[in-house]
């Protein structure tokens, strides 16, 4: 027996970076797995290279409840149920107090805090008792970081989702936990700095304070990924872990 066979899962933003990782990992482990993406083109070539037998990509802007309507709306009728949910989409951009404007924060916190919870809200009349909620956190939430007020604000109120969420969700015996990587080799963050050579400065300083001299790869949060979507973590609800070699920790 696989960790997950039979089980039906959705990932968002699954077309690339930790998403697409996560359901490589998820696929191997038995599921049948959803992602969403934004940009089609991107999306049909990851669901070609995970598994098209295993795999449906949905086109789908997280920050538009319409489009997470008709995501929940296709699992409803294709599968009829969700067992995992691994809401994944984000964005983040790093910016001075004072160079902060309405545009940006709106971006980050539709994205990152509104689209989270009404996919969360939207996918519960599908999901199984029993079935396990990962939210996509990181790291910086508990860290002050310059530049970084609003996208570690939406990360912090991830983690206060997922300590009320297993609360709301006990009854039904849903677990509900915060997964939070460290920097991950992913698009998004080749995409931290105003310009490549400023995203480069901004890993290489990483890395320079990282306990274990590197950042992550998208497969190891995968995998974290896999233990809190499967009965391995049965005891687990309301934690947030840290998949970042130990920099949130020391």
């Amino acid at each position: 027996m696989r960790k997950l066979d039979g089980k039906i899962a959705l990932i968002t933003g699954g077309s690339e970076g930790i998403g697409f990782a996560t359901a490589q990992q998820f696929v191997i482990e038995g599921a049948y797995v959803f992602i969403t993406g934004r940009r089609q083109e991107l999306l049909d070539a990851a669901v070609k290279q995970i598994d098209d037998k295993h795999v449906t990509g949905i086109q789908a802007d997280s920050a538009k409840l319409d489009d997470i309507d008709n995501v929940i709306k296709i699992i409803k009728e294709k599968k009829g149920k969700l067992d995992i949910l691994f809401v994944n989409a984000a964005t983040g951009t790093l910016e001075s107090i004072e160079s902060i404007t309405e545009e940006s924060f709106d971006r980050q916190f539709n994205l990152n805090v509104k689209s989270v919870l009404f996919t969360v809200q939207k996918a519960l009349p599908i999901f199984v008792d029993g079935g396990s909620i990962i939210l996509n956190g990181s790291n910086w939430s508990i860290k002050g970081i310059g530049g970084a007020s609003i996208y570690n604000a939406t990360k912090a109120a991830i983690r206060s989702f997922a300590r009320c969420w297993s609360v709301d969700l006990k009854e039904r015996k849903i677990r509900v936990n915060t997964l939070s990587p460290g920097a991950t080799k992913t698009p998004m963050l080749r995409r931290i700095g105003p310009t490549p050579e400023a995203s480069e400065t901004i890993i290489n300083s990483i890395i320079a304070g990282s306990i274990m001299g590197r950042i992550g790869h998208p497969s190891e949060i995968g995998k974290a990924a896999v233990f809190l979507a499967s009965d391995d973590s049965s005891y687990v609800t309301g934690i947030e872990l840290f998949v970042d070699g130990g920099l949130a920790q020391i």
